[in-house]
This record gives C-alpha cells, structure tokens and sequence, in this order.
C-alpha cells in the first residue's frame, strides 16, 4: 500500500479502480426505470437555489482565506475567491493535492509574497474545518446509529484533530521570532537539518502570525457557514429530486459525506462521494434507488457551478495550468535538492 502512494501513476490508477468499485456497489441491483423517472422530475427552481447556495460558500470561503491572509497583506474578497475557485477546479482535473498547491502560487504571485508564506493560511482553514467537521460528525453520531466501522473512524477521526489542534495551538502560542526562537535551528547540524529547521521557523511564524490576529475567531466562524451553506444546497438538490427529508437529515447526509471524502482518494472524490451518499441516506429509510440516483444528481449538480466558474476564475488569472505544472515541478526538484 505504500507502494502505491508513493507512486503517481499508481496512485491515480488505484484511484480509478476505487471509484469503479464504489460506483458499482452504488448502482448494482438499482432499478433503472423508476431512476429515469426520478430524473425527469427534477424540480429546476430547488436546484437552481441549491447551486447559488454552493457559489455562495466558495465566495464565504474567499471571505475566510482574506482574513487568516491579512497578516500578510490586503487581497480583495473577489481575488481570494477567485484563488480558492481555481484551485478547486484543477484539483477535479488533476491528481490529488495539486489544486491546492496551485492556488497557494497563484495568491503568493498576486501578493508578492513567498510560496511557504502562504501555506499557514491554508492550514489554519483545514484545522477549522477538521473542528467543524469533528463536531458535525460527533453530533450525527448521537442523532443516529452509524455503521460500526464508521462509527469506529469517527473516534479516530476526533482523536487526530485534537492532536493536530493542540499541536498548532502550541506553535502559535510560541515565542516570536527572535535569538530564542532560533536555538532550535542551531542545534539541527547539517544542510538538509538546516534548511528544514528554517522552513519550520517560518511556518512557525505564520502560524503565530494568525494567532495573534484579531480576524481569528471570525474566520473560525465563518467556516461554519461554509459548511451550513453546503448542506442547505445538498437539501435544496434533496428537494429537487423527491426526497422530502428534514433538514437536519439533509445536514446529516452532507456530514458523512465530507467525512467520507476527507481524503482525496479518488479523482474529483467520485465513486466514494456517491458511496457515503448512499450510506447517509441509508440511515434515514431511503431506498437503493433512489439513494443511488440522488448521490449523482446531487454530486452533479454541487459540481457543476463550481467546475464553470473555476474554468473562468483560472482564465482570468492569466496563469495556465502548464505554468502551475512546472512552478510544481521545481518545488519538488528543489526539495530533492535540498
């Protein structure tokens, strides 16, 4: 299994043949005529509301990225948007992780500020959203019986945010920079020891710089509107497609999904979105069918608007996908390097 993580082609092979396994257990025995006939009566009013809800919460995240950024410099809400679209957008068209790198240059450009500077920014919006997610999760738990080995990974899921909490908490709690924040750095001997106690000075730094920001506590808050946001649009798709389900079923399913595809295993999150799709609706009496055919309509429809206008955020950029493949491509060579 390390094999295959370490290597790209694998990774992405491994991928695909995950997110065929996942859709085939989705759609076997599913009944397809009473499917086509779910998706002709697609309601366009709740869908179209569900869409603008997601473009609303990638606009609340751009929100959220210019405050843990202000520390840095000014951005407009507008650009930092426009970063967060486009990072999404190739991260659905390229392997996993990539879009994230993407969007960290793409605003390191706009600001004139280093690569490595960036990335504390985008830490702290993980964090926010692991916390986030660990309370949603916890919360689903207790609202309803989840599968035992689901149930089992929620425990573990909480256990690592809690750590990954209290250790971001002690670096951001830590002495600024000066001669005694760099004795650590004295003791490392050798070239590679070196350069890495000075990269983790410096993210030491940007961490402590958001702590000691004043936007902290509304960027933690408005993460949870991002993630209310998406689950009102995953409801209003419900609504669209039939399933007349309360809301906080709806909030529900959204939550075991997010959890379900914390990590990018497969491209674009298909095949294990529709997988956990299927497990959420599952809990709350939903049949196959129409479980399955909902984890499509739904994952189509969260994609879509967000797909079109990261196509037009990144072409507006005026950088290309090939230059974001080679600034890549030299952050790895000189990593090798040093």
């Amino acid at each position: 299994m390390k094999r295959v993580f370490s290597s790209p082609v694998l990774r992405i092979a491994f991928g695909f043949v995950l997110a065929a396994v996942c859709l085939y257990w989705v759609f076997h025995g599913t009944d397809w005529k009473t499917l086509a006939g779910n998706l002709k009566a697609i309601d366009p009013a709740w869908a179209s509301l569900g869409m603008s809800l997601v473009v609303l919460s990638f606009a609340s995240h751009g929100l959220r990225w210019r405050l843990l950024l202000k520390p840095l410099g000014a951005i407009r809400v507008l650009r930092a948007t426009q970063g967060v679209y486009c990072g999404i957008l190739i991260d659905e068209l390229l392997p996993m992780g990539f879009g994230e790198i993407s969007r960290a240059y793409i605003v390191s450009v706009w600001m004139g500020k280093p690569f490595v500077s960036i990335i504390p920014s985008m830490v702290m919006e993980r964090l926010f959203e692991a916390v986030w997610l660990a309370i949603g999760i916890g919360a689903t738990a207790l609202a309803v019986p989840l599968p035992r080995d689901l149930n089992r990974a929620v425990g573990i899921f909480g256990l690592i945010v809690l750590v990954l909490a209290g250790f971001v908490l002690f670096i951001t709690a830590g002495k600024k920079k000066g001669a005694e924040n760099d004795s650590p750095r004295r003791m490392l001997r050798g070239r590679l020891a070196r350069r890495l106690g000075s990269l983790l000075g410096r993210l030491g730094d940007g961490f402590r710089s958001i702590g000691f920001s004043r936007d902290l506590g509304a960027a933690f808050m408005i993460s949870l509107f991002v993630f209310a946001l998406r689950a009102a649009a995953l409801w209003c798709f419900m609504r669209a497609y039939g399933l007349h389900l309360p809301f906080w079923m709806g909030a529900a399913t959204f939550v075991i999904i997010l959890f379900g595809t914390a990590l990018p295993l497969t491209p674009a999150s298909i095949g294990t979105n529709q997988f956990f799709c299927v497990v959420g609706l599952s809990l709350f009496g939903v049949g196959k069918t129409a479980a399955a055919g909902f984890s499509m309509v739904g994952y189509i429809l969260m994609l879509f608007p967000t797909l079109a206008i990261g196509a037009f955020a990144l072409a507006r950029s005026g950088i290309t996908i090939s230059v974001l493949k080679e600034k890549v491509r030299r952050l790895k060579v000189d990593k090798a390097r040093n």
